[in-house]
C-alpha cells in the first residue's frame, strides 16, 4: 500500500461466499485506513486471507463505507497499538499522537514510523486505535500540550509602521 496523502478510514464487511456445505457464512468487519477504497479493499483482503483463510476469489465483500469522525473540529489523543516489519523481525508497538481525527492520527504514525524507523507502509499494520483522556496518555510530546494555562511565544513580530511608507527599500526587522 503507498500512504500517499491523508489516509481515510473505510469500515469493510466481508464474507467468505455461500457454498452447499455453508448456506450462511460468518461476517468479518475491519477498520482499514487507506487513501481510497480500492486500497482499502485490498488491504481487507491481505488481513482476512491471514487471519481467516479466505481469498477474494472465495468471498464478496458486503458493505464498504468511509467512516467520518464524530467531532473533526476538537483536538484529541490517540493511542495506537501497531506491528511493523523492520530489517532485523517484526515488532509491536505503542504510540501516541494528538490530532483531529483516528484517520489523521494513523496518517501522522505512517509518517512517523517511516521517519524514525524506516518502516514501508505496506509492512505497517495497524491493530488497534483508542482515544485516550488525558490521564492516560503516557508519552511526554503529548502530555506536555494538557496544560490548561499553556503559551506559546510570539518571537517573530513584524509590527505595522502607520505613517510610514507601504514599500521602502530596507527590509523588515522581525527580532527585538
Amino acid at each position: 500500500m503507498k500512504a500517499k496523502g491523508n489516509l481515510r478510514e473505510y469500515r469493510i464487511i466481508g464474507r467468505k461466499l455461500p457454498s452447499a456445505a455453508l448456506k450462511t457464512p460468518p461476517l468479518y468487519e475491519m477498520h482499514i485506513y487507506a487513501p481510497d477504497e480500492v486500497q482499502a479493499k485490498s488491504r481487507f483482503w491481505f488481513f482476512l486471507r491471514q487471519l481467516k483463510r479466505v481469498k477474494k476469489s472465495a468471498g464478496e465483500i458486503v458493505e464498504c463505507k468511509l467512516v467520518n469522525e464524530r467531532k473533526p473540529l476538537t483536538v484529541k489523543n490517540f493511542g495506537v497499538w501497531l506491528r511493523y516489519d523492520s530489517r532485523s523481525g517484526t515488532h509491536n508497538m505503542y504510540r501516541e499522537y494528538r490530532d483531529l481525527t483516528r484517520a489523521l492520527a494513523v496518517t501522522q504514525c505512517y509518517r512517523d514510523m517511516g521517519a524514525k524507523h524506516r518502516a514501508r507502509p505496506s509492512t505497517i499494520q495497524i491493530m488497534k486505535i483508542k482515544r485516550l483522556a488525558a490521564k492516560d496518555c503516557r508519552r511526554p510530546h503529548v502530555t506536555q500540550f494538557h496544560d490548561s494555562k499553556i503559551k506559546f511565544p510570539m518571537v517573530n513580530k513584524a509590527t505595522k509602521r502607520l505613517h510610514h511608507p507601504r514599500f521602502t527599500t530596507r527590509r523588515p526587522h522581525t527580532y527585538f
